[in-house]
């Protein structure tokens, strides 16, 4: 499969106007988060490099063709002193099948605090997910080779009373990235889509269902490494009339919260006949 350097490649066409790489895949259709990342990438080379993201908002809009390059189209909404404002739109055939608003943002002091990260065991742990994960998903060990991806049992989820349905990963990329910090904050935004939907299914595990991302939000917190332990504390507080509504928050090993993300996502049960 592609590495995450392949999959976050994109070219400059013009000014803001960019070509992401289309990868190696199994899917049927473009992966989420490499639409995310390739949009996030193209953003990035807009803005000065004293903003930095510390969030995005993005729309799936149609499902895109793996096998074809994906333009972006940058609009420089603001350029303020403190925050700027870029939104995306992700083009194929002439057609858009993603838009996402990014905000940067200079370093600025203020109050600190964050909630505990729950206390798990470690990834070393956890058995590989090639022997943990069900037959039907371990699609995912086979798309994202690239990837340390270490699901917890069941009953090892640290679970938070009255919450419907909790799933919770260690994930990291297997080989060592570059150091600039924007390069893993555009890695997790390509990871962030992975596993995430899959805690909808934990209390559904013998219903079949169409699923696909819808939109997905991403606020960046503090800084870490994709190529690091990070733990993905994933929920999913409601599904309903073909939609689940799932969310998560992104801890590195020293209990530092990172990132979190929520999303909504196509949860189709699909019956037979």
């Amino acid at each position: 499969m592609a590495t995450i350097e392949q999959a976050l490649q994109i070219e400059k066409l013009e000014k803001d106007i960019f070509r992401g790489a289309s990868t190696e895949t199994t899917l049927m259709r473009t992966f989420g988060g490499q639409v995310a990342g390739q949009a996030l990438v193209a953003a990035v080379r807009t803005v000065d490099p004293e903003f930095q993201v510390h969030s995005l908002h993005g729309y799936f809009l149609r499902p895109g063709n793996p096998a074809k390059a994906t333009v972006y189209l940058v609009d420089r909404v603001r350029d303020g002193r403190s925050f700027c404002t870029r939104r995306v739109t992700g083009v194929q055939d002439g057609k858009a099948i993603f838009t996402m608003s990014a905000s940067f943002h200079v370093f600025e002091e203020g109050i600190a605090h964050q909630d505990e990260m729950p206390d798990v065991p470690g990834p070393e742990e956890i058995a590989d997910s090639a022997e943990t994960l069900s037959p039907d998903r371990q699609w995912v060990l086979r798309e994202w080779s690239n990837y340390d991806i270490r699901v917890l049992p069941d009953d090892m989820v640290v679970k938070r009373p009255g919450a419907a349905s909790q799933q919770q990963v260690w994930f990291r990329y297997r080989e060592k990235l570059p150091d600039e910090p924007v390069f893993h904050v555009c890695t997790l935004a390509y990871m962030s889509d992975m596993t995430l939907l899959g805690s909808a299914k934990v209390i559904h595990p013998d219903e079949t269902t169409m699923n696909a991302s819808l939109d997905h939000a991403l606020w960046f917190l503090r800084p870490f490494r994709a190529d690091e332990w990070l733990l993905y504390d994933q929920s999913s507080p409601s599904a309903g009339f073909g939609r689940a509504l799932t969310q998560g928050r992104i801890f590195d090993a020293a209990g530092n919260m990172v990132a979190a993300v929520v999303q909504e996502g196509l949860t189709r049960t699909l019956r037979e006949d």
